[in-house]
Formats: structure tokens, sequence, C-alpha cells
């Protein structure tokens, strides 16, 4: 019986069901700094008091998902500022890639580089083997709160789906 317990287990840690540090919404987001594609040093306490943060967690630059998400909230962004939130997105690629990638798109928001994963880890974003981050957006209210994560990312029109959510932050 044990022996098929910890096989369950193996599987469910290989196809990622659920890290052992991720996030919980009512918490206390984790602290965290970065740069961004501009080399912008970039922390989570730069917003506390003063905007929620969008924080977007996703696999890789210029890639069809990643493309969809990133301009869809490109295409959204005013909506989302006036809403009262910033965006941030995370990956584990380099400022390099994420300043061709925002280039590219013309993308108005900070790409955090996360080469080493440590904001990914620390939030429980990482796909097991893969190391890349998981597609899932953490929003963060302005004292910092985890107020709601989403895990079934429409990567077309996630600009609505998080819009929805800003909404009822309010």
């Amino acid at each position: 019986m044990n022996r098929r317990l910890g096989v369950a287990a193996g599987i469910l840690a290989i196809v990622g069901a659920a890290s052992a540090g991720e996030v919980t919404e009512g918490m206390k987001a984790p602290a965290f700094e970065a740069r961004d594609q501009h080399n912008a040093l970039v922390r989570l306490s730069d917003f506390q008091g003063k905007s929620a943060v969008v924080l977007y967690f996703y696999p890789k630059d210029d890639t069809p998902g990643c493309t969809a998400e990133a301009c869809s909230l490109r295409d959204g962004f005013a909506a989302i500022q006036a809403a009262g939130a910033v965006v941030l997105g995370v990956s584990a690629d380099t400022t390099q890639s994420h300043t061709a990638f925002a280039e590219k798109f013309h993308l108005p928001f900070s790409i955090l580089a996360d080469p080493d994963r440590r904001i990914i880890e620390t939030y429980g974003m990482k796909m097991p083997l893969l190391g890349m981050a998981k597609r899932i957006t953490v929003l963060i209210d302005r004292q910092g709160i985890i107020r709601k994560i989403i895990r079934d990312v429409r990567t077309k029109d996630h600009d609505q789906q998080v819009l929805a959510l800003l909404k009822t932050l309010s």
C-alpha cells in the first residue's frame, strides 16, 4: 500500500499537480526583486500601498501561448491601469530575451527575468522536470495580500479575466 502511495505521489510531482511551496489566496505575497527588460530593478515593495499587482507567470518568451497572453495583457493594459493595477510578467528567460520579446510585441509593462528561478520557486510556479514557470496569474492587492490566483488562464482574453477579478478587489 505504501509503495502505491509513493508511486502516486511521484506521478503527481512529475505532472506538477501542486508544489509544496505554492502560494495561496489570503497569504502575504512573498517579497521579490528582479531586473526587467530595461535592466531596471523591480521590487514587489515598490507597489505596496500604491497599486495592485497582476503578477503573471509564463513558460517562455515568444512562444504561441505566451505571446497570445502577453498581447492580451498589452491590449488591455490601459484598462488594467485604470483599475489601479500594474502588470508584471515573470519567466525564467534572460533580460536579453525579454528585451527582444517586449520590443517585438510592443509590451508596455515590465517582464522580470528569473533565470535562477528564485521568484518562480518562491511562488511555487516551477514545472517539475522542465524548470519553466507554470502559466498562472497571481493578483496581489495594494496591501501585498494575494487575493486571487488564476490557474485556468485563457491566453487570448487574459486581460478580460484579470479585469473581471480586479473589479472584485475594489
